[in-house]
Order: C-alpha cells, then structure tokens, then sequence
C-alpha cells in the first residue's frame, strides 16, 4: 500500500496520535491507546522502552497526509 492509501485508513484518533509524535516533545500519556495498538500493528509506530516512535513508513504517511485531509 502507499502511504496515501493508508492514510486513508486511519481514523481520527489514530492521526492525533502520528502527528503528536512528531513534535519536537511528544507526550505519549496523551495519545489513545488503542490507536497506538493499532499503528504498531500497522507499522507506523514502533515501541521502544514502552514509548511510541514513527517508524519511516510513518513519516512517509504524515508526510504524505491524505487526500481526504487535503480537501477538507
């Protein structure tokens, strides 16, 4: 899949969650867990020490966005 097609996918909680991961502090306790579940299953974030990072194929999908996202 390309990553516009994935980032059509995700729901609402699920992009809150991508985008808040790339600032420059992220605060993890703030993010769904269940979205977080999700994205690690999709390999867009992965964990390390229990904390959640993108993964390159995560950055490519916050890069990319969705056209969905665009013309809204």
């Amino acid at each position: 899949m390309q990553p516009t097609d994935i980032a059509d996918t995700l729901d609402r909680f699920q992009w809150d969650a991508l985008r808040a991961l790339c600032a420059p502090s992220p605060d993890p306790s703030r993010l769904s867990g269940a979205a977080v579940e999700q994205l690690v299953k999709d390999d867009l974030l992965e964990l390390h020490d229990d904390r959640p990072s993108l993964t390159a194929k995560g950055r490519r999908v916050v890069v990319c966005g969705s056209p969905t996202l665009w013309n809204s």
